[in-house]
Order: C-alpha cells, then structure tokens, then sequence
C-alpha cells in the first residue's frame, strides 16, 4: 500500500514540477520582452527596435507558440490539436517576421553609421538563426496543408520538424544570450541586472529542449 502511494506521488510530483517550469518560461518570456522594450524604447532610433523585435521573436512568440503542444503549460489545452498547429504556425510566422525586420533596422542603422556588418559572433548567429527561423517557418506549411504533403510520411515529416524547431528556438536562445553581452546592454544595465536577464533565455532553452525531447520519447514508447 505503502509502495502504491509512492509511486503515485512520483508522477504527481513530475507534473508539478512540469507545470511550475511552463508557468516560470510563461513569466520569463513576458517580463524579459516587457524589461527589454522598456530599456530600448522602440521606435527612438533605429537601432532601438532592433533588440526589442528579437527579444519579442525569439523570447515571447516563439516561446509561446511551442508552450501551445505543452500539456502541463498550455494556455489552450482545450483547443484541438489541428487549431493549436494553426495557431503555432501563426505565432511562428509572426515571430519569423518580427526576427527580419529586427535584422534589417540593425542593418540599417548599421549602413547610416558606416558601421561593417557581421563583424560579430553575436551578429553571425543572429543572421543564421533568423535564416533557419524563416525556413522552418516556411517548410511547415506541408504539415497546414497536407495535400502539399503527398509521397512524405506525416509522422516523419512532424518528427524533423519538431527536431529542426528545437534546433531554430535553440540558436534563437543563443542569439539572445550573446546579444545580452553586447556594449549597448552590459552598459545598460548592472551586474545583477545582467545575470537575471542572462538566466531568461537560458532557463527557457531548458525547459523548452524537454518538453519536446519528452514529447517524442513517450511517442516512440507507445509506438513500441
């Protein structure tokens, strides 16, 4: 008896601590985008929408649109799967987009300042992370409409997808971390501003990396 109650814990513990880590990447996406709209000020220059368009890319849209499939952190549970697909592919477009016109303001002021471009790891990263969050936004089309879909296993093609995807929001974490350590922030804010800021996307890519790690290997142990 003694034995049953344990291990009926051990899962209701493992849910607890899943739904706490969704609820804790939820406050993150939103305060970190809140804290970096406020230190930038968009639209007060050109630069200034740079960091705030990739913080709203990368820390809140796509965050949010992967956090639609959790089922300890959704905010949509009772929507049906095809709807949450709609709806993740929206937020992931909306951000794919946010992440090209972050890119071309830096661009841009970059040109005004005569400034070289990619001169950085931050902004090397930054360039290949946007072009992978354009792909994998445009390559999940097939998985909307299926009948783009013909000759490709479903399950595959959802399998590459969801691995692509944690590849796409991963650098999009990594991105954000190395911009964290540019001048224009580290001489924003101070030392422990700068360590709470850094804990964000790095928590997030955690908690992220598995739920959808997690998602498939109970996949493959109903499948066998």
């Amino acid at each position: 008896m003694a034995v049953s109650r344990e291990a009926e814990s051990e899962p209701r513990l493992y849910g607890c601590g899943r739904a706490a880590s969704a609820a804790l990447t939820h406050l993150i996406s939103v305060l970190l985008t809140a804290f970096m709209a406020f230190l930038s000020r968009p639209g007060t220059t050109w630069f200034s929408w740079h960091p705030f368009l990739m913080t709203l890319a990368f820390s809140f849209l796509m965050t949010q649109a992967i956090l639609l499939f959790s089922p300890h952190g959704s905010l949509v549970r009772r929507f049906s799967h095809k709807a949450k697909g709609r709806l993740h592919w929206m937020l992931q477009g909306l951000g794919a987009l946010c992440a090209v016109t972050g890119l071309t303001a830096i661009f841009y002021n970059k040109g005004l300042n005569g400034k070289p471009h990619f001169t950085s790891w931050h902004g090397l990263l930054g360039l290949l992370t946007v072009c992978v969050a354009v792909a994998q936004s445009l390559a999940a089309v097939p998985l909307i409409y299926h009948s783009l879909a013909k000759g490709w296993s479903l399950a595959k093609l959802k399998r590459y997808h969801a691995a692509s995807g944690l590849v796409a929001y991963l650098l999009g974490s990594g991105s954000l971390l190395l911009g964290l350590c540019s001048t224009w922030f580290t001489a924003s804010v101070g030392e422990h501003t700068w360590y709470l800021a850094a804990l964000g996307p790095a928590v997030s890519a955690l908690v992220i990396m598995n739920q959808v790690s997690s998602a498939y290997i109970v996949k493959k142990r109903l499948q066998s």
